[in-house]
């Protein structure tokens, strides 16, 4: 069991609804106003993170609104006092020392409060159409190794010369460096072979995607037994919530939400089309019906208050430090959960690592 305390964050509403596009309860809206309302209201809420997924266009339906990480990370940084602030990047849309220098400003901006999640990119039209190149799964990550070797250096304020197979940074220092610690914090998506071998060598927080309790504690123990030069590697997991009262009602919702989910036929399958078949994120996300985005309900957050916050308890027990949680409709089941489940959670006992959670969907 992880010694670190529990944190619990949240998905920003980068793209709109998580679950389901056509829920009568939670019309479309990604913009700059609710997301900013939805910081905003999570930070007063206690919660202690926010993620902010980067698209340049919306990775369901190109005519969708989009809202843009860096700008909004910037934004939030000077009107939150508290949350951490998580800008996703894909190496491929700036050079490393644009993004090194963008970083350590809105890591002074926060004092202190943001990181980076370094994820090597799905959506193929997002950098085919732009003249970039969508490079294969494995070139992808080679690039984003030796990307995140500058631009973790350059945060650190060391003076740099780097020769690489796609980098040739010379003599170069970015002020101020981070005036609260040696750097910003790298969070590190993906699940595959490069992924894993790339967050054991330069990331601080491992994401992990929505599943059940005994693959994540696999994928834990595999990453955690690699060697590093720096300090422990720390665990997170996507998860999409549904608590209720009693189980079954919570059973019920989720029934609704998938079925309104399936409306979204036409867009899911512009995502299909749009994957490189070799990420694993996809992969597992068609192992089992769910609601949500980066395995959703695969975690089997869906139960009574009591059950959540035990199977929460689980997942620490595990080694998941840091629950990046969804909702919908977002804002009232942000605010059910931390009102009923987040005191529940503190107030429990740890549980058992094999104690295996119900699955969404099972009855």
């Amino acid at each position: 069991m992880t010694t670190r305390p529990l944190r619990f964050g949240i998905w920003a509403l980068v793209h709109g609804s998580r679950a389901a596009y056509q829920d009568p309860d939670e019309p479309y809206d990604a913009s700059w106003e609710r997301n900013r309302d939805l910081v905003l209201a999570a930070e007063r809420l206690g919660y202690d993170s926010t993620l902010i997924a980067q698209h340049t266009i919306n990775p369901h339906q190109e005519d969708l609104d989009q809202l843009e990480a860096w700008s909004a990370s910037a934004a939030l940084a000077a009107l939150t006092s508290r949350i951490e602030i998580i800008a996703a990047i894909k190496p491929y849309l700036y050079h490393p020392v644009v993004l090194a220098k963008l970083a350590l400003g809105i890591e002074n901006i926060s004092r202190g409060r943001f990181a980076i999640n370094l994820v090597n990119a799905w959506n193929k039209p997002e950098l085919d159409k732009a003249g970039i190149g969508f490079a294969e799964h494995d070139a992808r990550y080679a690039y984003g190794r030796e990307w995140i070797t500058v631009v973790s250096r350059l945060m650190q304020g060391e003076r740099l010369t780097y020769k690489g197979e796609h980098f040739d940074v010379r003599d170069y220092a970015l002020r101020p460096a981070s005036l609260y610690r040696s750097r910003p914090l790298i969070y590190v998506g993906g699940e595959s072979e490069p992924a894993r071998a790339l967050v054991a060598d330069h990331g601080d927080v491992w994401f992990i995607n929505g599943q059940p309790l005994d693959d994540v504690a696999g994928l834990i123990a595999d990453v955690a037994a690699r060697s590093r030069a720096t300090t422990p590697l720390r665990f997170g997991l996507s998860a999409f919530v549904i608590a209720r009262e009693i189980q079954a009602e919570a059973q019920a919702a989720y029934d609704r939400l998938l079925e309104l989910s399936k409306k979204d036929a036409p867009i899911k399958a512009i995502q299909k089309q749009n994957t490189d078949p070799k990420v694993v994120m996809m992969q597992t996300m068609q192992k089992s019906a769910r609601v949500g985005s980066n395995g959703g309900t695969a975690a089997g957050l869906v139960g009574s208050y009591d059950e959540v916050a035990a199977r929460i308890q689980a997942f620490h027990a595990a080694g998941i430090e840091l629950f990046m949680l969804q909702f919908q409709p977002f804002e009232a089941e942000m605010e059910r959960f931390a009102r009923e489940v987040i005191p529940r959670v503190r107030a429990s006992a740890p549980v058992a690592a094999n104690d295996t959670p119900v699955r969404a969907g099972v009855r």
